[in-house]
């Protein structure tokens, strides 16, 4: 393993690592550089990659997904580059993890097992150490390898221990043992489903409680500038950082959008390439704000040369999430790192309908805005409010909704002069004689 000196003289293992993709005919990955996500994901669990391999082949190998030929090459290149851990851009099975391992000596891990161990380690709160926990239990179910020590805390719903250091592969609800107790596995699995259900309840709830204001939810594939773009938008000090699931937790801010309107506006996990099926599923509580949006910004980065498919990536996330792409804006990011001005003439063919912003320099965000103050039922009205001072939520209403001109007070009545948006002043009628509204020129 690698080593490197931290400021506290704390020496740091980084494993060496052997990327391997295998080729198919359909494969999503990029032809000209088909390791390019995979070297990504690795640098974010910060392995050291010292060796590459990219294999075509028609099929997969039943055996070894890679044929026993290449696999005894790779073992041959992890002898004379010291490797650690093979990483594969591919799915693979149990059996062909065993096979792999036996014949490579070598630590075999596949591509869903990667992007667990990255949600392990970035899992903050309580309710992503849950779903990640669940997505890990089952996806390993069927590998029992190496994963758990201590099944006992599984049972009385111990940590996740997601970030303890145990190498790629390791993080999760234990440590390393040989033997496990499949009944405590399932146990946990099943009170893991339980929580998460009450908690998706719960935000449901919560959702569906905020009616009364229009949401506006941030979606796209990872590192495509969500949480840049939502610090530019309401001032928030979301963590962002160019790597690959810089965050993973739904984080909603109030979002003042002009004329005396605001949304709510939520930032979610992001998508990627081939995001294991129950990855999405133990994730749809947190994707639960863009499922019940009424308007979903979709972000993607217009200076990546793979935007095309990083696109269709989350369109087809969306779409097995069943939400109506109606309520779906393309917002393509990054403008500022376009180079050639051409490459804007042929994603305007392509996407007509895009909004073109940079969240690092601001440009475009007036268009951005002035757009979803329309989607979000723009347009004003000047009125005088009649309103008793008394009623506490008919105050915090007029203040929250209402952009206040002139305020003065008759005994107990508050007469207010305020621009409203036009879609806001048909919910002061369930407030009866408490308010009354007067249209102004």
């Amino acid at each position: 393993m690698e080593e490197t000196l931290r400021s506290d003289n704390e020496t740091v293992q980084h494993e060496r690592v052997l990327l391997v993709g295998v080729m198919l005919p359909k494969s999503k990955a990029n032809p000209n550089d088909p390791l390019d996500e995979l070297r990504s994901l690795a640098k974010t669990v910060k392995a050291v990659v010292v060796d590459e391999m990219v294999a075509k082949r028609q099929d997969v190998s039943p055996a070894l997904y890679i044929g026993t030929g290449k696999a005894q090459e790779i073992a041959l290149r992890c002898d004379q580059n010291d490797v650690d851990t093979i990483i594969f851009d591919n799915d693979l099975s149990p059996n062909q993890i065993r096979d792999l391992e036996e014949i490579t000596k070598r630590k075999v891990i596949d591509r869903s097992e990667l992007i667990l161990d990255i949600f392990a380690a970035h899992a903050r709160t309580s309710e992503s150490r849950l779903q990640v926990e669940l997505a890990q239990l089952e996806y390993t179910y069927p590998r029992l390898r190496r994963m758990w020590t201590h099944l006992e805390r599984l049972a009385g719903g111990g940590s996740t221990g997601a970030g303890s250091v145990g190498g790629i592969g390791t993080r999760g609800p234990g440590e390393k043992q040989l033997e496990i107790d499949r009944r405590l596995v399932q146990k946990r699995v099943s009170a893991l489903k339980r929580e998460l259900r009450e908690i998706q309840q719960r935000k449901v709830r919560t959702v569906k409680s905020r009616k009364d204001t229009f949401g506006v939810c941030l979606v796209g594939y990872t590192n495509a500038g969500k949480s840049t773009l939502m610090n530019l938008l309401t001032g928030a000090q979301t963590y962002a950082a160019d790597k690959l699931f810089a965050t993973l937790d739904t984080k909603t801010r109030r979002w003042n959008v002009g004329e005396g309107q605001s949304v709510l506006l939520s930032d979610t996990v992001g998508f990627i390439r081939d995001l294991p099926h129950h990855l999405v599923a133990s994730f749809r509580a947190t994707l639960e704000e863009a499922v019940h949006g009424d308007l979903l910004l979709h972000v993607a980065d217009a200076s990546h040369e793979r935007v095309d498919m990083q696109i269709e990536a989350v369109e087809s996330v969306l779409d097995e999430l069943k939400i109506n792409r109606a309520n779906v804006l393309l917002v393509l990011n990054k403008t500022d790192r376009i180079v050639d001005p051409t490459t804007y003439t042929i994603l305007r063919q392509k996407y007509p309908g895009a909004m073109f912003l940079s969240a690092a320099t601001g440009a475009g965000a007036d268009a951005l805005l002035s757009t979803v103050l329309q989607r979000s039922g723009g347009g004003t009205v000047r009125v005088t409010l009649r309103a008793n001072c008394r009623n506490g939520k008919l105050m915090q209403y007029i203040a929250q909704h209402a952009q206040v001109e002139r305020q003065t007070y008759e005994e107990s009545t508050a007469v207010i002069d305020a621009t409203m948006p036009t879609n806001r002043l048909a919910a002061l009628n369930s407030f009866g004689a408490d308010v009354e509204v007067i249209k102004r020129e």
